[in-house]
């Protein structure tokens, strides 16, 4: 599904502009103009797409990060038991081991700098497409299909001076090209930093949206989200905090043990943003509807549709293999905790519901991906996946379902957790036939070496 990075410029003085019509147009004062603006929007050094030293800087000032009071011991002590008890049970139900036990406690701010060079590597690829496809439109290579005269109610509006044919108001906008690549910058940078500081005040752990945003294995949390979502839920906070802890360990485990699936994931959004594209249609649309005497009307049909992708074959077929991974994870997440707590924790239904709830509702995973990668995630595979993992426990055991990890190209498709029947048919007869074919090529190996062993005990001529 697309998304919308809702560009917009900030709203002006409704007194800045009047008169403007008896001034003549001066092309020097515009590129001051914006040269001003851009040094206003420019902070600190940034290089790249996206500014993300004012990411940093809006992320930190949110409404999130000012409640955040910390971590106190007696949190970090209760992370750290959860922790530890969370790890021996999971033990029991997964092959893959425990790589770092440590019990790391982390506020809301601290989230924001552990997790943002993770972020950096997946939304840049979305970025950069973002910035390329517009340099590409500022350069005329988009606009070439705007010419004849400047609509009326535009070309009223404009100074004396002012080209009234849209070929000259495209060889403009050649020179300005970089000071709108720096606006476009901020502008993402500052919409970056508000999604992540609304973010930090809503995960749970570190991986609660599904991917790998540390390296090092640590399981992490956040107990003052958890307290918060174990109170909005009802349940004791201990319990909750247990759980929370189950599968952030069982996450940690799996990003540690299958090394191909961080990449994969990044690889998936980057193929993803090959696809953006900015729709110049409803640009020249916006520009017909625009009066520059109202910055905010300008603002507004700027934000309304200009940005929005559209969906390409190639990117619906990188969407797919997105939502499908993350599923998998999700889906093999949930089978191992439930596999490990069994009837040990009282509230475990209550809080297999809360979760579901939360993802139906759209969770941080989809919050997230819909407003800083522009793409939103589906969570109803989750519950095919979680099958998925069931029956390949069932019937291959443990370490069998877990060596599903070793290749993607051991994993279901989306299409087949469309058809879990179909696929299970399918695999059946795939592993029928493999071992058919063990069988022959056991019974030839027998052959050969009893053909051997007759050789040998033959006397010599």
């Amino acid at each position: 599904m697309s998304g919308n990075f809702g560009f917009g410029f900030a709203p002006q003085d409704p007194d800045d502009g009047k008169d403007k019509g008896d001034q003549n147009f001066d092309m020097s004062s515009l590129g001051s103009a914006l040269e001003a603006l851009g040094r206003m929007m420019q902070s600190g050094e940034s290089t790249g797409p996206i500014n993300w030293d004012l990411a940093r800087q809006n992320a930190r000032q949110s409404p999130a990060q000012r409640e955040d009071n910390g971590v106190t011991d007696a949190e970090r002590a209760a992370v750290v038991d959860a922790v530890r008890l969370a790890n021996l049970w999971l033990d029991e139900s997964e092959s893959f081991s425990a790589t770092n036990t440590a019990a790391v406690s982390w506020s809301r701010g601290e989230w924001i700098e552990g997790t943002f060079p993770a972020w950096e590597r997946i939304i840049s690829p979305v970025a950069e497409q973002w910035q390329a496809t517009l340099g590409g439109v500022m350069g005329g290579e988009g606009l070439a299909g705007l010419t004849g005269e400047l609509p009326p109610g535009l070309a009223e509006g404009m100074p004396e001076g002012f080209p009234s044919d849209m070929s000259q108001f495209q060889d403009m906008l050649g020179p300005i090209t970089g000071m709108m690549t720096q606006m476009v910058g901020a502008m993402l940078g500052s919409q970056v930093g508000q999604g992540l500081g609304i973010l930090s005040g809503e995960v749970l752990s570190v991986s609660d949206i599904g991917l790998a945003l540390t390296s090092n294995g640590e399981p992490t949390l956040l107990p003052r989200n958890v307290n918060v979502f174990a109170d909005g839920i009802g349940l004791p906070r201990q319990e909750v905090l247990l759980y929370i802890a189950l599968r952030e360990c069982a996450h940690q485990r799996l990003y540690s043990h299958v090394p191909w699936l961080r990449s994969r994931l990044e690889d998936a959004v980057a193929a993803y943003a090959k696809g953006i594209h900015i729709d110049t249609e409803a640009m020249q649309r916006a520009m017909e509807q625009v009066d520059p005497n109202n910055p905010q009307a300008m603002q507004e049909a700027l934000s309304g549709g200009i940005f929005e992708q559209k969906d390409s074959t190639e990117q619906r077929a990188a969407l797919a293999r997105l939502e499908t991974i993350l599923a998998l994870v999700e889906g093999w997440v949930d089978h191992v905790v439930n596999a490990a707590v069994a009837d040990r924790v009282p509230t475990m239904t209550q809080l297999n519901e809360a979760m579901r709830r939360r993802r139906a509702a759209g969770g941080p995973a989809e919050k997230t991906f819909a407003t800083l990668v522009g793409l939103e995630l589906r969570p109803r595979r989750m519950r095919e996946a979680a099958e998925f993992w069931a029956k390949s426990d069932a019937d291959r055991g443990v370490a069998g379902r877990d060596g599903l990890w070793e290749h993607p190209d051991l994993l279901p498709t989306a299409e087949d957790l469309d058809d879990l029947p179909g696929y299970w048919e399918r695999d059946a007869a795939m592993k029928g036939l493999t071992d058919s074919l063990e069988a022959e090529l056991a019974e030839a190996a027998d052959a050969d070496e009893s053909q051997d062993e007759d050789g040998d005990d033959k006397p010599a001529a």
